[in-house]
C-alpha cells in the first residue's frame, strides 16, 4: 500500500499544526517547512505514534523550494506559510508582498519546474474581500484593505492562472477568521482569551484593544483544517468559502469571554489607538453553502462556543503555571 506524502509549508502555525494531525491520522507521510526552530510542531505532536518530517524552508529563496519538492515528492502541498498577522503587514508592507504574494507564486513556480503531479492547496482569506459588502462567496468582488489582503488577492489569482494555464490541480481555500487556543498570542481573540483568565486570576487588571466594533466570522480551526483537506479529494480543482455564515463583533467575543469567567468585559476593556489600522476591514461574513453542498462541510463551531473554549485553554495553562509555582493545586488562585 503506497503511502500519501503532504508538504505543508509554516507547519509550526495555528493551522499547520492542526492539519498535521488530521493527516497523520490519516496515515499519509506529513513534511513541514518552517523558518522557526522546530520544537513547537514535535511538543504539539508528542502524543504521536508518526512525526511530521521538518525542513528549512524560505519562501523568497525559488532555488531551495525546487530542491525541497525535488527531494520530498510529496502528493499534495498545503501552503498556509505567510506573513499573517492584519496589522503588521502596514508596518512591513515590502517583507508581506514578497513572503504572502510572490513566495505563493514562487512555490507554484517550483512546482512548475519540477514537472510535480501534485496538488496544491493556496491558503486565500477573507481578508481579499474587505471592504465588499456581506456575505461574501465565491463570486464576491475582492476589496482589499490592507497590505495582507492585496498580498493574498494576489496569492489566489496567481493559483488561479496556474490552474488554468498548466493544468495544475490547485485550489484556493478562502478561508474566514478561524481561532482556537494555539493562535498567536498577537491575535485579538487569543489576547481577549489571555486577559479573561489573567484578570480572573488577579494577574492583570485591564486590556487595551482598538475597535470594537468590527465584526468577523469567527470559527474554530481545527474543523477548518478537514475543509482544506477535502478541497485535494475532489475530482476536479475549485475554490471554496470556508465560513460559520455568522458574524460577531469584538466586543461580543470580549463579552462571552468575560462572561466565561464571571466578569464584565465593561469593567476591565480600555481603547488604545495604537492598534487601529490605518484602513479598517469593518464587516465580513461568509457564505459556505459551496462548501457544504460539494464538499459536505459544515461549520459546528460558533463564536460563543469558541470564546469558551479559548478561555478554557488560558485557564487550564495558567492553573498549571500557579500551580507549580505554588507547589499544591489548593494554592492557585484558579483553584476551586
Amino acid at each position: 500500500m503506497t503511502v500519501k506524502k503532504a508538504l505543508i509549508t509554516g507547519i509550526t502555525g495555528q493551522d499547520g499544526s492542526y492539519l498535521t494531525e488530521l493527516l497523520l491520522e490519516k496515515g499519509y507521510q506529513v513534511h513541514g517547512t518552517a523558518r522557526q526552530a522546530p520544537d513547537v510542531i514535535r511538543r504539539r505532536s508528542d502524543g504521536q505514534r508518526a512525526k511530521p518530517y521538518l525542513h528549512h524552508g524560505d519562501l523568497t529563496d525559488g532555488t531551495r523550494l525546487v530542491g525541497l519538492l525535488e527531494k520530498v515528492q510529496p502528493d499534495e502541498i498545503y501552503h498556509l506559510a505567510a506573513c499573517s498577522n492584519v496589522r503588521t503587514s502596514f508596518d512591513e508592507p515590502v517583507f508581506t508582498g514578497n513572503t504572502t504574494g510572490l513566495g505563493t507564486i514562487r512555490l507554484l513556480e517550483a512546482i512548475r519546474t519540477v514537472g510535480l503531479p501534485c496538488r496544491f492547496y493556496q491558503a486565500s482569506s477573507s481578508e481579499m474581500f474587505g471592504a465588499a459588502p456581506p456575505p461574501q462567496h465565491e463570486e464576491t468582488p475582492f476589496h482589499p484593505r490592507s497590505p495582507y489582503g492585496v498580498a493574498k488577492v494576489y496569492a489566489y489569482w496567481a493559483t488561479r492562472n496556474y490552474r488554468e494555464a498548466y493544468g495544475m490541480y490547485a485550489v484556493n481555500g478562502i478561508l474566514f477568521n478561524h481561532e482556537s487556543p494555539r493562535r498567536g498570542p498577537t491575535f485579538v481573540t487569543r489576547k481577549i482569551a489571555t486577559a479573561a483568565a489573567r484578570i480572573k486570576a488577579g494577574l492583570q487588571d485591564t486590556l487595551y484593544l482598538g475597535n470594537l466594533d468590527a465584526r468577523r466570522d469567527w470559527g474554530y480551526a481545527a474543523e477548518y483544517v478537514e475543509a482544506m483537506w477535502l478541497m485535494l479529494q475532489q475530482d476536479r480543482p475549485d475554490d471554496y468559502v470556508i465560513a460559520t455564515g455568522t458574524s460577531h463583533s469584538v466586543r461580543d467575543f470580549a463579552e462571552h469571554c468575560f462572561a466565561h469567567v464571571g466578569l464584565d468585559h465593561r469593567d476591565h476593556i480600555r481603547f488604545d489607538e495604537r492598534h487601529l489600522r490605518p484602513s479598517e476591514v469593518d464587516h465580513v461574513v461568509g457564505d459556505a453553502s459551496k462548501a457544504h453542498r460539494v464538499l459536505g462541510w459544515k461549520a459546528a463551531t460558533h463564536a460563543p462556543e469558541l470564546a469558551r473554549l479559548m478561555v478554557d485553554a488560558e485557564l487550564d495553562d495558567l492553573n498549571a503555571v500557579l500551580c507549580r509555582a505554588a507547589g499544591t493545586a489548593a494554592d492557585s488562585p484558579l483553584a476551586n
